[in-house]
């Protein structure tokens, strides 16, 4: 069994509030979820109105699996006009990581 975890720190454009930065987030989190089947969380962030931390978890029983499901969520988050992603950050947890 392989657990990844992909960390996606993004810019949000013209957002003015924490209620308009919800409006451009929630979207994005649920078109994660339902397009890759991952467990997906604005996860950072919370307090400023520009950025979002994204913490996007997939768990399959084959590491390349893993990996072109994170690969694809990012060029999701990366393709969004209203974004602009500041960094990605994958981690891959094995059964060699005991």
């Amino acid at each position: 069994m392989y657990a990844g975890i992909l960390e996606l720190d993004v810019l949000l454009g013209d957002v003015h509030s924490l209620k308009e930065k919800r409006s451009v987030v929630r979207p994005v989190v649920a078109e994660l979820r339902r397009r890759f089947e991952v467990a997906v969380s604005e996860a950072g962030h919370l307090d400023l109105h520009r950025r979002s931390l994204i913490g996007v978890a997939v768990v399959a029983a084959d590491s390349e699996h893993v990996r072109d499901v994170l690969a694809g969520c990012e060029r999701l988050v990366a393709g969004r006009p209203e974004l602009e992603l500041l960094s990605a950050r994958t981690r891959l947890v094995g059964p060699e990581d005991d």
